[in-house]
């Protein structure tokens, strides 16, 4: 099986699971001094585990509630459906992603690349990297 690496205007996935699995695996690579959108999924759960580099997870359960706390390499973070999330990279750094499967909209309630939400259309775009 050929993994999936999607170009990100903050880095790239890679997807390491095919999309007929009940879950997916991918490893985020996020460049230093870049961030994802604050965002938050209508119906997918992630936990995410930092492998290297420094970043930061700002989360909370609404955009007037958030907290910023630096990873710990090698502990998992849970993100459940509606929690507000954001990674930070301080520097190059490697977050791998074990989630149910790619469903639902993610909705981006700021990004830096003024990215539309992400639905289910949007992600299967073939174009995909250039929508997200």
């Amino acid at each position: 099986m050929a993994n999936t690496i999607i170009p990100k205007p903050w880095g790239e996935e890679i997807i390491l699971t095919t999309p007929d699995l009940p879950y997916t695996a991918k490893i985020l690579k996020i460049r230093a001094g870049h961030k994802l959108s604050l965002q938050y999924h209508d119906q997918k759960t992630e936990t995410i585990c930092l492998i290297s580099g420094q970043c930061q997870l700002v989360s909370g359960p609404d955009i007037n509630n958030l907290q910023t706390q630096e990873m710990v390499s090698h502990q998992g973070y849970l993100i459940t459906p509606n929690l507000i999330h954001r990674f930070i990279a301080a520097s190059d750094c490697l977050l791998i992603e074990a989630s149910t499967p790619e469903v639902g909209t993610t909705f981006r309630l700021e990004d830096d690349y003024q990215r539309p939400n992400e639905t289910p259309e949007v992600r299967d775009l073939p174009n995909r990297q250039h929508a997200q």
